[in-house]
């Protein structure tokens, strides 16, 4: 089921009583179905967008295969940029669905949010989001920060959570340099989990530091193709050090009824491993968007084989 904003909800109703309607007056067949034989948004098309960003781009033509498979009528809208140029197209319209991060779109609408943990940003969320615009039933999947350690360091130290780490003495902490200064930093890791780490700034060479051992732990983001590639390990965060940012489906209001059947059950197969696998094969072995996107829907049971 796809969650609406209460400022939502009252608008959304009044759409589909009235859809209800028009359509009981209609001939017998699906009211959806047009002379093509495809199935509209209401007599249009749905648009998909995407970000300028290979995974979030995957996820977008996973969305349009999987729709085009139910037979609906879709237009793709990639690379569309960042969120002050594609949410005014959701928000007017132009764009239907778009795969979004819980946690960074909870932030772009309430800086001040003190949610963290995956259903308490998913539930902040929905009540952030602007009227017109709702979220269907947010993804296992995540693309946040997160911590990773070597698999070897892991099976040693035998490390599943950061909460582990706190064992381990003369701990090096690797990411960007702004990880010194962040909540989920150094002191975060000291504050919420008793982890005591020196910083060192790696960089864009992260993992590379990590792999090498001139670090111990590494700042990834969770669908960094390498976490494969590299056979690293990502400590689970049960405190919730990190904001969590789980894939989610952003939609409009006016067509999310039609399609958050289809669109749930992509959600509810796309799993964090899955996501990195994905990411590997279209970035690392330079498959073609539509074939890793078509393999994946075919894997899972949403076309044939």
């Amino acid at each position: 089921m796809f969650r609406v904003g209460n400022r939502g909800r009252l608008a959304v109703g009044a759409v589909v009583v009235g859809a209800a309607l028009a359509l009981s007056g209609c001939a017998a067949g699906d009211p959806l179905e047009t002379e093509s034989g495809k199935t509209d948004s209401a007599g249009g098309t749905i648009v998909v967008g995407s970000q300028a960003y290979p995974s979030n781009e995957l996820i977008a033509e996973i969305y349009a295969q999987a729709l085009e498979a139910e037979d609906f009528t879709v237009e793709r809208q990639f690379n569309i940029g960042q969120r002050d140029a594609y949410l005014p197209a959701l928000e007017s319209g132009e764009v239907d669905l778009f795969p979004e991060y819980t946690g960074n779109l909870l932030q772009f609408y309430d800086p001040e949010t003190t949610a963290t943990t995956s259903q308490d940003v998913y539930a902040a969320l929905q009540e952030a989001l602007p009227e017109g615009l709702a979220v269907l039933d947010q993804s296992p999947a995540t693309d946040q920060d997160s911590y990773n350690v070597t698999a070897e360091f892991a099976e040693d130290n035998n490390l599943t959570t950061i909460a582990d780490l706190a064992a381990i003495e003369n701990l090096t902490l690797g990411g960007n340099a702004e990880l010194a200064e962040r909540p989920y930093g150094p002191s975060g890791l000291q504050s919420v989990y008793g982890v005591t780490v020196d910083f060192s700034a790696t960089g864009d060479t992260t993992v590379d530091a990590l792999v090498e051992e001139t670090i111990d732990v590494a700042n990834v983001y969770s669908a960094d193709p390498r976490i494969q590639t590299e056979d690293l390990v990502t400590l689970e965060d049960p405190a919730g050090l990190f904001l969590a940012s789980n894939v989610v489906p952003l939609v409009s209001t006016d067509v999310a009824d039609q399609i958050a059947d289809v669109i749930n059950a992509v959600s509810a197969a796309l799993t964090p491993e899955g996501l990195v696998e994905l990411n590997v094969k279209y970035t690392v072995d330079q498959e073609s968007l539509e074939d890793v996107a078509g393999e994946w829907l075919a894997a899972n049971g949403f076309t044939a084989q």
